[in-house]
């Protein structure tokens, strides 16, 4: 998803144009990584002064709704990231300290199941929590590293 094609979605559904909408698009667009709203109000605050947790939180969820962002939970806080590009069904692996993503271009449920038989899948979601590569070099986390990774 580009900020173009996501201020098109807003404009084609009705949804007013604000600078905050798009300021908030464009950061999303900017990180390749999960972010929390709190992450997000914090940068957006350096514009917007006055900026509160339900605009940003109001702004994530109708963006979620409408396709622009994914959104997943690390840690019981809710994240966000841009809408992939890849048009392909595909999945992610999610770091847990830096929230980076990785592309799986396979689908475990092909393997799993296929079709399977009396039922018709509409939607599914698979993730795969771990550690980046960056951020096990850079030492992140390391009493992290030591223990058992958490289980989401």
């Amino acid at each position: 998803m580009t900020v173009e094609e996501a201020l098109q979605i807003l404009q084609d559904k009705g949804y007013k144009y604000t600078g905050r909408r798009e300021t908030l698009i464009r950061i999303l667009d900017r990180e390749d990584r999960y972010v929390t709203a709190k992450d997000l109000l914090e940068e957006m605050q350096e514009i917007y002064p006055e900026l509160s947790f339900d605009t940003i939180y109001r702004n994530l969820g109708l963006f979620h709704e409408l396709g622009i962002v994914s959104m997943t939970e690390l840690a019981g806080e809710r994240r966000y990231r841009m809408r992939c590009n890849l048009p392909e069904h595909h999945h992610h692996m999610i770091c847990l300290i830096c929230g980076k993503t990785r592309e799986i271009k396979a689908c475990p449920l092909d393997a799993m199941w296929g079709d399977p038989e009396g039922f018709q899948i509409t939607d599914h979601k698979f993730e795969v929590y771990g550690y980046c590569q960056a951020c096990i070099d850079a030492g992140r986390g390391e009493e992290v590293f030591s223990e058992q990774a958490p289980v989401y």
